[in-house]
Protein backbone atom coordinates (compact mmCIF):
# COMPACT_ATOMS: atom_id res chain seq x y z
CA UNK A 1 0.00 0.00 0.00
CA UNK A 2 1.21 2.98 -0.83
CA UNK A 3 1.78 6.37 1.33
CA UNK A 4 -0.58 9.39 0.81
CA UNK A 5 1.33 11.94 -0.16
CA UNK A 6 1.47 14.78 2.29
CA UNK A 7 0.42 18.49 2.11
CA UNK A 8 3.72 19.66 2.74
CA UNK A 9 5.51 17.11 0.36
CA UNK A 10 2.59 18.74 -2.35
CA UNK A 11 4.24 22.27 -1.22
CA UNK A 12 7.17 21.54 -1.60
CA UNK A 13 7.02 20.83 -5.08
CA UNK A 14 4.89 23.33 -5.46
CA UNK A 15 7.46 26.02 -4.43
CA UNK A 16 10.15 24.41 -7.09
CA UNK A 17 7.79 24.95 -9.71
CA UNK A 18 5.57 27.85 -9.15
CA UNK A 19 7.90 30.27 -11.34
CA UNK A 20 5.94 28.68 -13.81
CA UNK A 21 2.72 27.66 -12.53
CA UNK A 22 0.44 29.96 -11.02
CA UNK A 23 -1.36 28.75 -8.43
CA UNK A 24 -4.67 28.19 -9.48
CA UNK A 25 -2.96 25.74 -11.92
CA UNK A 26 -1.91 23.71 -9.27
CA UNK A 27 -4.86 23.27 -7.22
CA UNK A 28 -6.12 21.75 -10.52
CA UNK A 29 -2.89 19.43 -10.91
CA UNK A 30 -1.79 18.95 -7.63
CA UNK A 31 -4.54 16.24 -7.00
CA UNK A 32 -3.13 14.51 -10.15
CA UNK A 33 0.26 15.01 -8.95
CA UNK A 34 -0.44 13.45 -5.27
CA UNK A 35 -2.19 10.50 -7.06
CA UNK A 36 0.90 9.95 -9.36
CA UNK A 37 3.32 10.07 -6.69
CA UNK A 38 0.89 7.22 -4.94
CA UNK A 39 1.27 4.83 -7.96
CA UNK A 40 4.64 5.17 -8.34
CA UNK A 41 5.10 3.43 -5.15
CA UNK A 42 2.19 0.60 -5.86
CA UNK A 43 3.54 0.07 -9.30
CA UNK A 44 7.07 0.38 -8.38
CA UNK A 45 7.81 2.54 -11.40
CA UNK A 46 10.06 4.98 -12.22
CA UNK A 47 9.10 8.12 -14.72
CA UNK A 48 11.95 9.38 -17.33
CA UNK A 49 10.91 13.34 -18.63
CA UNK A 50 12.25 14.52 -21.16
CA UNK A 51 13.32 17.95 -21.55
CA UNK A 52 10.65 19.12 -23.92
CA UNK A 53 8.23 17.88 -21.34
CA UNK A 54 5.48 20.71 -19.48
CA UNK A 55 6.77 21.67 -15.56
CA UNK A 56 4.10 19.93 -13.94
CA UNK A 57 5.86 16.83 -15.25
CA UNK A 58 9.03 17.73 -15.67
CA UNK A 59 9.97 19.09 -11.83
CA UNK A 60 6.74 17.20 -10.17
CA UNK A 61 6.94 13.61 -10.86
CA UNK A 62 9.90 12.61 -12.66
CA UNK A 63 12.52 10.44 -11.63
CA UNK A 64 14.85 10.78 -14.04
CA UNK A 65 15.02 13.91 -16.92
CA UNK A 66 17.21 15.03 -19.49
CA UNK A 67 17.48 14.81 -23.49
CA UNK A 68 17.74 12.08 -25.29
CA UNK A 69 21.46 10.61 -24.47
CA UNK A 70 20.73 11.57 -21.29
CA UNK A 71 17.40 9.19 -21.07
CA UNK A 72 19.06 6.37 -22.52
CA UNK A 73 22.50 6.02 -20.06
CA UNK A 74 20.08 6.72 -17.06
CA UNK A 75 17.64 4.00 -17.91
CA UNK A 76 19.92 1.30 -18.03
CA UNK A 77 20.59 2.06 -13.83
CA UNK A 78 16.62 2.04 -13.32
CA UNK A 79 15.83 -0.45 -10.51
CA UNK A 80 12.04 0.06 -10.66
CA UNK A 81 9.91 -2.74 -12.32
CA UNK A 82 8.06 0.02 -14.67
CA UNK A 83 9.34 2.57 -16.87
CA UNK A 84 7.24 5.53 -17.33
CA UNK A 85 8.13 7.55 -20.21
CA UNK A 86 7.20 11.02 -20.37
CA UNK A 87 7.77 11.65 -24.23
CA UNK A 88 7.69 10.26 -27.20
CA UNK A 89 7.62 6.65 -28.61
CA UNK A 90 11.12 6.42 -29.85
CA UNK A 91 12.18 7.51 -26.11
CA UNK A 92 10.14 4.49 -24.93
CA UNK A 93 11.28 1.90 -27.51
CA UNK A 94 14.79 2.91 -26.41
CA UNK A 95 14.32 2.27 -22.37
CA UNK A 96 12.25 -0.50 -23.83
CA UNK A 97 15.76 -2.10 -25.75
CA UNK A 98 17.72 -1.39 -22.76
CA UNK A 99 15.89 -2.85 -20.36
CA UNK A 100 13.55 -5.83 -21.99
CA UNK A 101 12.52 -7.12 -18.34
CA UNK A 102 10.85 -4.02 -17.26
CA UNK A 103 7.38 -2.94 -18.30
CA UNK A 104 8.11 0.71 -20.12
CA UNK A 105 4.49 2.74 -20.72
CA UNK A 106 4.07 5.35 -22.94
CA UNK A 107 1.16 7.54 -21.63
CA UNK A 108 -0.27 8.11 -25.06
CA UNK A 109 0.61 6.14 -28.45
CA UNK A 110 -0.45 9.34 -30.40
CA UNK A 111 3.29 10.87 -29.14
CA UNK A 112 5.47 10.21 -32.05
CA UNK A 113 7.91 11.95 -33.70
CA UNK A 114 8.10 13.62 -37.65
CA UNK A 115 11.76 12.80 -37.58
CA UNK A 116 11.01 9.17 -36.73
CA UNK A 117 8.39 8.64 -38.86
CA UNK A 118 10.46 9.57 -41.84
CA UNK A 119 12.25 6.51 -42.64
CA UNK A 120 11.71 3.20 -42.16
CA UNK A 121 14.36 -0.10 -42.47
CA UNK A 122 13.45 -0.76 -46.18
CA UNK A 123 14.86 3.08 -46.35
CA UNK A 124 18.18 2.16 -44.82
CA UNK A 125 18.58 -1.30 -46.69
CA UNK A 126 18.37 0.72 -49.69
CA UNK A 127 20.67 3.43 -48.83
CA UNK A 128 23.37 0.61 -47.53
CA UNK A 129 23.07 -1.22 -51.08
CA UNK A 130 23.74 2.30 -52.96
CA UNK A 131 26.42 2.64 -50.51
CA UNK A 132 28.11 -0.70 -50.05
CA UNK A 133 30.60 -0.66 -47.06
CA UNK A 134 29.71 2.86 -45.30
CA UNK A 135 28.72 2.86 -41.84
CA UNK A 136 25.05 3.95 -40.57
CA UNK A 137 25.12 6.98 -38.16
CA UNK A 138 21.79 6.97 -36.77
CA UNK A 139 19.81 9.98 -34.81
CA UNK A 140 18.60 8.22 -31.69
CA UNK A 141 15.44 10.14 -32.85
CA UNK A 142 14.38 6.53 -35.23
CA UNK A 143 12.23 3.89 -34.75
CA UNK A 144 13.67 0.61 -33.51
CA UNK A 145 13.28 -0.89 -36.45
CA UNK A 146 15.77 1.31 -38.15
CA UNK A 147 18.28 1.19 -35.04
CA UNK A 148 18.87 -2.30 -35.85
CA UNK A 149 19.83 -1.42 -39.32
CA UNK A 150 22.39 0.46 -38.10
CA UNK A 151 25.99 0.46 -37.18
CA UNK A 152 25.79 3.28 -34.44
CA UNK A 153 23.18 5.75 -32.66
CA UNK A 154 24.32 9.03 -31.95
CA UNK A 155 22.24 11.98 -30.41
CA UNK A 156 22.88 16.00 -30.57
CA UNK A 157 24.97 15.54 -27.04
CA UNK A 158 27.28 13.25 -29.20
CA UNK A 159 26.92 13.31 -32.72
CA UNK A 160 30.28 14.81 -33.69
CA UNK A 161 32.41 12.23 -31.43
CA UNK A 162 30.56 9.08 -32.90
CA UNK A 163 31.34 10.17 -36.07
CA UNK A 164 34.29 10.58 -35.75
CA UNK A 165 34.77 7.38 -33.39
CA UNK A 166 34.40 5.80 -36.76
CA UNK A 167 37.95 6.57 -38.22
CA UNK A 168 36.52 6.44 -41.85
CA UNK A 169 35.98 9.12 -44.48
CA UNK A 170 32.05 8.42 -45.66
CA UNK A 171 29.03 7.62 -43.32
CA UNK A 172 25.50 7.70 -44.03
CA UNK A 173 23.60 9.76 -41.86
CA UNK A 174 19.98 9.73 -40.79
CA UNK A 175 17.68 10.62 -40.69
CA UNK A 176 17.91 14.55 -39.87
CA UNK A 177 19.90 16.23 -42.54
CA UNK A 178 20.53 19.60 -40.69
CA UNK A 179 22.02 17.51 -37.38
CA UNK A 180 24.12 15.90 -40.11
CA UNK A 181 25.11 19.38 -41.70
CA UNK A 182 25.84 20.90 -38.53
CA UNK A 183 28.42 18.08 -37.88
CA UNK A 184 29.91 17.70 -41.03
CA UNK A 185 30.72 21.58 -40.58
CA UNK A 186 33.19 20.75 -38.01
CA UNK A 187 34.55 17.28 -39.86
CA UNK A 188 34.30 18.68 -43.05
CA UNK A 189 37.06 15.53 -44.47
CA UNK A 190 34.00 13.31 -43.65
CA UNK A 191 31.42 12.76 -46.36
CA UNK A 192 27.96 12.02 -45.21
CA UNK A 193 25.43 10.82 -47.47
CA UNK A 194 22.04 12.13 -45.71
CA UNK A 195 18.36 11.96 -45.16
CA UNK A 196 15.86 14.17 -45.47
CA UNK A 197 13.93 13.65 -42.18
CA UNK A 198 14.06 17.41 -40.21
CA UNK A 199 11.79 17.99 -36.78
CA UNK A 200 9.03 19.73 -37.79
CA UNK A 201 9.13 22.09 -34.49
CA UNK A 202 12.78 23.03 -35.27
CA UNK A 203 12.53 23.84 -39.45
CA UNK A 204 10.12 26.51 -38.25
CA UNK A 205 12.55 28.38 -37.35
CA UNK A 206 14.10 30.91 -39.35
CA UNK A 207 17.40 32.87 -39.60
CA UNK A 208 15.35 36.06 -39.71
CA UNK A 209 13.48 35.78 -36.90
CA UNK A 210 16.31 34.93 -35.00
CA UNK A 211 17.78 38.21 -36.40
CA UNK A 212 14.78 40.42 -35.44
CA UNK A 213 14.74 38.83 -32.05
CA UNK A 214 19.11 40.07 -31.71
CA UNK A 215 17.97 43.35 -32.65
CA UNK A 216 15.24 43.67 -30.05
CA UNK A 217 17.88 42.54 -27.86
CA UNK A 218 21.07 43.69 -28.28
CA UNK A 219 23.70 41.74 -26.90
CA UNK A 220 21.40 38.74 -25.80
CA UNK A 221 22.92 35.39 -26.41
CA UNK A 222 21.07 33.38 -29.10
CA UNK A 223 21.29 29.36 -28.10
CA UNK A 224 20.48 27.13 -31.12
CA UNK A 225 19.63 23.75 -30.95
CA UNK A 226 20.95 22.03 -34.45
CA UNK A 227 18.02 20.53 -35.65
CA UNK A 228 17.52 24.11 -36.76
CA UNK A 229 18.20 24.74 -40.42
CA UNK A 230 21.20 26.20 -41.48
CA UNK A 231 20.53 30.14 -41.60
CA UNK A 232 19.55 29.61 -38.08
CA UNK A 233 22.57 28.41 -36.39
CA UNK A 234 24.79 31.01 -38.36
CA UNK A 235 22.49 33.33 -36.01
CA UNK A 236 23.64 31.28 -32.72
CA UNK A 237 25.99 32.46 -29.96
CA UNK A 238 25.66 28.59 -29.26
CA UNK A 239 24.38 25.45 -30.72
CA UNK A 240 24.06 22.39 -29.15
CA UNK A 241 21.34 19.81 -27.29
CA UNK A 242 19.08 20.33 -24.98
CA UNK A 243 21.35 19.43 -22.27
CA UNK A 244 24.20 21.48 -23.17
CA UNK A 245 21.75 24.49 -24.00
CA UNK A 246 20.73 24.29 -20.28
CA UNK A 247 24.01 24.06 -18.92
CA UNK A 248 25.12 27.09 -20.82
CA UNK A 249 22.36 29.27 -19.49
CA UNK A 250 23.44 27.44 -15.77
CA UNK A 251 27.15 28.19 -15.77
CA UNK A 252 26.77 31.49 -17.78
CA UNK A 253 23.89 33.16 -15.78
CA UNK A 254 22.88 36.10 -18.44
CA UNK A 255 20.28 38.45 -17.77
CA UNK A 256 18.79 37.56 -20.77
CA UNK A 257 18.45 34.67 -23.24
CA UNK A 258 17.03 32.99 -26.44
CA UNK A 259 16.62 29.56 -27.02
CA UNK A 260 15.92 28.24 -30.16
CA UNK A 261 14.10 25.00 -29.08
CA UNK A 262 10.67 22.84 -28.36
CA UNK A 263 9.11 26.57 -26.07
CA UNK A 264 8.85 24.13 -23.04
CA UNK A 265 11.92 23.89 -22.60
CA UNK A 266 12.59 27.45 -21.61
CA UNK A 267 9.93 26.90 -18.54
CA UNK A 268 12.25 23.78 -17.24
CA UNK A 269 15.57 25.59 -17.32
CA UNK A 270 13.99 28.72 -16.53
CA UNK A 271 12.80 27.05 -12.93
CA UNK A 272 16.66 25.82 -12.72
CA UNK A 273 17.64 29.72 -13.57
CA UNK A 274 15.39 32.04 -11.28
CA UNK A 275 17.14 35.22 -12.11
CA UNK A 276 17.17 34.64 -16.21
CA UNK A 277 14.72 35.84 -18.13
CA UNK A 278 13.83 33.45 -20.98
CA UNK A 279 13.39 34.88 -25.02
CA UNK A 280 11.89 32.72 -27.79
CA UNK A 281 10.11 31.90 -30.11
CA UNK A 282 7.64 29.60 -29.17
CA UNK A 283 6.94 26.53 -31.65
CA UNK A 284 5.53 23.70 -29.51
CA UNK A 285 6.15 19.84 -30.21
CA UNK A 286 2.39 18.65 -30.96
CA UNK A 287 3.75 15.07 -29.75
CA UNK A 288 5.22 16.07 -26.07
CA UNK A 289 2.36 17.75 -25.40
CA UNK A 290 0.28 15.01 -25.33
CA UNK A 291 1.67 13.31 -22.38
CA UNK A 292 -0.35 14.92 -19.69
CA UNK A 293 -0.81 14.27 -15.96
CA UNK A 294 -3.84 12.83 -16.30
CA UNK A 295 -2.93 10.38 -19.17
CA UNK A 296 -0.04 9.65 -16.44
CA UNK A 297 -2.31 8.94 -14.23
CA UNK A 298 -4.37 6.25 -16.46
CA UNK A 299 -1.44 4.69 -17.75
CA UNK A 300 -0.08 3.94 -13.90
CA UNK A 301 -3.48 2.83 -12.95
CA UNK A 302 -4.26 0.70 -15.87
CA UNK A 303 -0.67 -0.50 -16.62
CA UNK A 304 -1.00 1.19 -20.50
CA UNK A 305 0.36 1.49 -23.14
CA UNK A 306 2.96 -1.27 -22.91
CA UNK A 307 5.90 -0.94 -25.49
CA UNK A 308 6.98 -4.22 -27.08
CA UNK A 309 9.70 -4.92 -29.70
CA UNK A 310 10.52 -8.32 -31.47
CA UNK A 311 13.37 -10.03 -29.77
CA UNK A 312 16.05 -9.92 -33.01
CA UNK A 313 15.27 -6.13 -33.89
CA UNK A 314 15.62 -5.59 -30.18
CA UNK A 315 18.82 -7.10 -30.12
CA UNK A 316 20.11 -5.22 -33.10
CA UNK A 317 18.42 -1.85 -32.26
CA UNK A 318 20.74 -2.76 -28.54
CA UNK A 319 24.05 -3.08 -30.45
CA UNK A 320 23.69 0.58 -32.15
CA UNK A 321 22.85 1.76 -28.72
CA UNK A 322 25.49 0.27 -26.98
CA UNK A 323 28.61 1.48 -29.04
CA UNK A 324 26.81 5.09 -29.10
CA UNK A 325 27.24 4.61 -24.96
CA UNK A 326 30.63 3.70 -25.48
CA UNK A 327 32.06 6.96 -27.09
CA UNK A 328 33.75 9.60 -24.61
CA UNK A 329 32.29 13.03 -24.84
Amino acid sequence: MATPTTATQLDAIFDRVKRVIPPLEWEIQKPLVARILELKQERNAAILAHTYQVPEIYHTIADIQGDSLQLAREAMDVSADVIVMCGVRFMAETAKILNPSKTVLLPDLRAGCSMANSITADDVRRLKAENPGVPVVTYVNTNADVKAESDICCTSSNARQVVESLGVDKIIFIPDPYLGKWVQSQLPHIQMVLWNGPCEVHIRFTGEQVRELKQKYPGMPVLVHPECPEDVIAEADYTGSTSGMSRWVGDHKPARVALITECTMADNVSVLNPGVEMIRPCNLCPHMQRISLRSVVNSLERMEHTIEIEENIRVRAKQSLDRMLTVRI
